[in-house]
């Protein structure tokens, strides 16, 4: 029998992060209603953060507008007077219209209503995205300055041809400057190109790779490593590197007649040795001395490797670029890096609306966008994840859909266009058509979330 353990605190952590980042965005995205609302002088009855039915956790009327926060957190909304929303308020819509309600405006000023939530959401995510740099500036790792290539840290790219050192070169034949686009042009990608032992080959990249990532179960694109040698960095006490005599800044170049060069080349020999006892040659302040050592069960020794991109860029085996940027100048750079991962996005959207990719096995609800936080606080990548979530939420509000604001302004264009306004009743059964989907594809989500439904068995 398996048992299940939840570490609760990182759980919670997760989920207030996901709740905090969602609330900002709701409430910007719902107030980009509320203000052009005000200033064309349409009666705004509610401003809500999360839902209502039945009752509400905490609600004040101040003027004609009831102020709250709702109980089922699965948006926001803004009710404006005499409007088709969710709130399929036919009572009021069946009265002659008034001065200061939605439906006696003109259509310009219904489409300014409509599309200023979304625009408020790519604004704020402008703002996010130029406040990080301006506090924590740019890092990025020049592909050019993996000289030894990469390390391959997933099994499924072993399977489409990819080895340790392989230097990636290109993607669709688009050159890779920074090692950091990697992943993400992967995933969009149909070839890639490498050089190995010095000579350039074409790997092709699998249609269905998003799907295939998916079934493994990936939570996340580490797809390759740096490749770089193996030096100790932190050794505890009580493991079997320390009981050997192995030190900090000691790097392993052979274990038994095997040659450590890589720390794949190490860990791959360290797996057929579990259990055993070896040798280690280590070089130490430019000599070699000679260690022997137990290897456990997992086929390790215990200690931790430098890994992480600070390190390797401080011990010289990488290179990273680090620029800041002024308070005005993080501003056209904020902008050039929302549309940056707006396009990205799109482009992953295209992807899963394509069936051979089986990119619909990755779609996920709000167990998948709780995952995407750290489980400790981290304020930089807090704000990051927010800032996209606000790209997203704009693009998918945009989509023609009744029911989302890009179907009122696809109504409110058709009507500027033709003339003609759409009746009543045609608004009314487009919303619920709009809703009618929108619940399912969020029941398909968040069922993707914890039962697999776009998943093999």
């Amino acid at each position: 029998m398996t048992l299940l353990t939840i570490d609760w605190a990182n759980v919670g952590i997760k989920a207030f992060q996901l709740i905090l980042s969602l609330s900002i965005i709701v409430i910007i995205h719902e107030f980009g209603h509320y203000l052009p609302s005000k200033i064309f002088k349409c009666r705004v009855e509610k401003f809500f953060l999360f839902f209502d039915p039945w009752f509400a956790l905490v609600k004040k009327k101040i003027g004609d507008t009831v102020y709250g926060i709702g109980w089922l957190p699965l948006g926001g909304y803004v009710k404006i007077s005499g409007m088709v929303d969710e709130s399929m308020d036919r009572e009021q819509m069946n009265k002659p219209p008034q001065e200061w309600e939605f439906r006696s405006k003109p259509a310009w000023q219904r489409l300014i209503i409509m599309v200023g939530g979304v625009t408020m959401n790519v604004l704020l995510a402008f703002f996010i995205y130029a406040m990080i740099l301006f506090a924590w500036g740019e890092e990025k790792i020049p592909n050019s300055s993996l000289r030894n290539g990469i390390s391959v840290a997933d099994s499924l790219m072993y399977d489409m041809g990819f080895k340790d050192g392989d230097k990636i070169l290109a993607i669709n034949d688009q050159p890779i400057v920074y090692y950091d686009d990697i992943p993400k042009k992967m995933i969009l990608g149909e070839k890639v190109t490498i050089e190995r032992n010095g000579k350039e080959q074409t790997i092709d990249l699998p249609v269905n790779l998003i799907g295939k990532l998916v079934e493994k179960k990936r939570k996340g694109l580490l797809l390759f490593l740096p490749r770089t040698p193996v030096i100790a960095d932190m050794i505890p006490d009580t493991s079997n590197a320390a009981k050997a005599g192995l030190k900090k800044y000691d790097r392993i170049i052979r274990v038994d007649s095997a040659k450590t060069d890589f720390f794949d080349e190490y860990k791959t020999v360290m797996e057929k040795h579990k259990g055993q006892q070896v040798q280690l040659i280590v070089e130490r302040k430019n000599q070699q001395d000679t260690l022997i050592a137990q290897v456990r069960n997992d086929g390790t020794l215990g200690f931790f490797s430098y890994r992480d991109p600070g390190s390797l860029d401080s011990l010289g085996f990488i290179k990273i670029e680090k620029k800041q940027y002024g308070f005005f100048e993080s501003f056209p750079a904020g902008v050039m890096l929302a549309g940056e991962n707006l396009k990205s996005y799109i482009d992953q959207f295209k992807k899963i609306l394509s069936p051979k990719t089986e990119a619909y096995k990755g779609v996920g609800g709000f167990k998948a966008m709780g995952s995407i936080f750290p489980s400790i606080w981290d304020w930089r990548s807090f704000w990051t994840i927010t800032a996209f979530f606000s790209i997203a939420l704009a693009f998918m509000n945009l989509l023609p859909i009744p029911a989302l604001d890009g179907g009122h302004v696809l109504f409110t264009i058709l009507e500027m266009i033709t003339g003609r306004k759409p009746s009543q009743k045609l608004l009314e059964y487009a919303q619920v058509v709009g809703m009618i989907l929108l619940l399912a594809l969020m029941l398909y989500a968040n069922g993707n979330d914890w039962f697999g439904w776009g998943k093999s068995k």
